[in-house]
């Protein structure tokens, strides 16, 4: 048997793996909530920079979720690009914001 013959059937086999595909499916739907985490992040941004300039401080809830949905996000790009095989939330619990 020569190597192409042996490179062919591996590929074949990875071709059959149940979990490559059920991986796929799982990484098709945390682009979605990476998208969906992404505006929320925009509008965490833009009412915190408004409530700096109107009220002159920082709004400490939208700091906490701020904090916390970026440890989000983070957690799903280290699974989507094979960091990781841990799935985030709802698979595992919500991530805590990380001592800066």
């Amino acid at each position: 048997m020569n190597t192409t013959t042996i490179e062919h059937d591996q590929i074949h086999d990875n071709m059959r793996n149940r979990g490559t595909w059920l991986r796929l499916l799982f990484m098709l739907l945390y682009v979605a909530v990476l998208h969906l985490a992404g505006v929320v992040m925009w509008v965490v941004c833009v009412m915190q920079f408004l409530i700096v300039v109107f009220h002159g401080e920082k709004n400490s809830n939208l700091l906490q979720l701020g904090a916390t949905l970026s440890e989000y996000i983070a957690q799903i790009l280290r699974f989507v690009s094979f960091n990781t095989e841990e799935k985030p939330f709802p698979f595992a619990p919500w991530p805590s914001a990380k001592e800066q």
